[in-house]
């Protein structure tokens, strides 16, 4: 059923990526599994209890590593020539733009963490420790 419904996603949005990824796609998977999926429940801890200042660093890490790779995957839906894909790529402007809205919102989100990280006080305010 999983496989139905995998099938179905890269029918119904032109994501050929998704049935045959290229190498630099399957090493951004590798790099989601091993790194960003082990790093959801710290997040999801420090942000739940709040005043973690801990987080700032991982969560710079995780959301820089992100959108650098969303990058890559947006240029290549964008730019590339999806005519010779084995599985059906998207052929006009159109379909791209909707494949497009699709990884979009795993770049802003990334973004909107490292803004708030960078420039929300909390986070970036570094404390000085006392003096014994």
């Amino acid at each position: 059923q999983l496989t139905e419904l995998l099938q179905g996603y890269a029918a119904a949005f032109r994501d050929p990526m998704m049935l045959q990824p290229p190498e630099w796609f399957k090493a951004f998977i590798y790099c989601e599994a091993f790194l960003q999926l082990p790093f959801f429940p710290i997040a999801a801890y420090a942000f739940l209890k709040g005043g973690c200042k801990w987080i700032r660093t991982p969560a710079i890490i995780y959301s820089t590593h992100v959108a650098t790779t969303l990058v890559a995957i947006l240029a290549h839906i964008l730019f590339h020539d999806f005519s010779k894909s084995e599985h059906l790529g998207p052929q006009t402007q159109r379909e791209r733009l909707v494949l497009l809205s699709i990884y979009v919102p795993y770049l802003l989100i990334p973004l909107l963490i490292l803004h708030t990280m960078l420039c929300n006080p909390h986070y970036s305010h570094v404390e000085k420790r006392k003096r014994k």
